[in-house]
């Protein structure tokens, strides 16, 4: 029994991530080249694109829940979503993290890697949804100060790329730049697995001979101020102390699993 559910989740993640990539490819191709015809509010459009990006997100994650490729919860979801100007700070242990978090998020901004305009799946849906890249250093900072005073959240997984597990947590110094010298509060999110499954070592067949389980636990809004004052404090030093702060409570966020 225990070869069948296996042989089964195998298919039903192969399955899965095949109506992944072709639905990404049908936004890309159809529904947001639509939005930018129809829509010629540019904020109109991205509401609309984000919030399909959404709800095919759920459509994804109820698809594999029910096949029971995979099982998913988020704790304090509704912190997430009445959340208002500030970044979203979440480690990175899967592929699948900003799928959990966008779902339920359907109006949040998200720092990307350059590198992913190249992707056909995702470079579509990363410029209707009009996200912010992180190769444009000259206008980045300006960007992220703007949007988070029109009310936005951003978010961003300051470990730049998924986890390397068994390896020590580092984070890059962005995230604690632009919560510095925007001013903004941020929101701390723990992700975990419960299984080896689409980490950094992993492709999609490696599926492992239990059910994954994926929980997301919201934690603490950090106040900026705590860490920030204008008037005595350098922003560089500001940043590596919050810096500090992030990756602590993320690495201790694991004692809660």
């Amino acid at each position: 029994m225990s070869r069948l559910n296996w042989l089964w989740r195998l298919l039903m993640t192969g399955l899965c991530f095949a109506l992944f990539g072709i639905g990404g490819l049908l936004l890309s191709l159809v529904w947001f080249n639509l939005l930018i015809v129809v829509v010629r509010n540019k904020a109109k459009r991205r509401m609309l694109a984000r919030r399909s990006i959404a709800a095919s997100f759920r459509l994804f994650l109820n698809t594999a829940k029910f096949t029971g490729a995979l099982d998913y919860r988020i704790e304090g979801i509704e912190a997430l979503r009445s959340e208002r100007g500030c970044l979203v700070i979440a480690n990175h242990p899967t592929l699948i993290d900003y799928v959990l978090l966008a779902s339920v998020m359907p109006e949040t901004d998200c720092l990307v890697k350059s590198a992913l305009l190249n992707n056909p799946f995702v470079s579509g849906v990363i410029k209707a949804a009009d996200y912010l890249i992180n190769s444009q250093a000259d206008t980045l900072l300006s960007a992220c100060e703007q949007r988070l005073r029109q009310g936005e959240t951003i978010l961003i997984f300051p470990e730049g790329t998924r986890t390397r597990p068994g390896e020590k947590m580092t984070l890059q110094r962005g995230a604690a730049n632009i919560a510095v010298r925007c001013g903004c509060d941020l929101r701390i999110v723990v992700i975990h697995c419960s299984e080896h499954l689409l980490d950094k070592h992993s492709r999609w067949y490696d599926v492992p001979p239990r059910k994954p389980l994926f929980t997301v636990k919201v934690r603490e809004r950090v106040a900026i101020k705590q860490f920030y004052d204008a008037e005595s404090q350098e922003p560089a030093l500001a940043a590596r102390q919050l810096n500090r702060h992030l990756l602590r409570q993320l690495t201790s966020g694991f004692a809660l699993f």
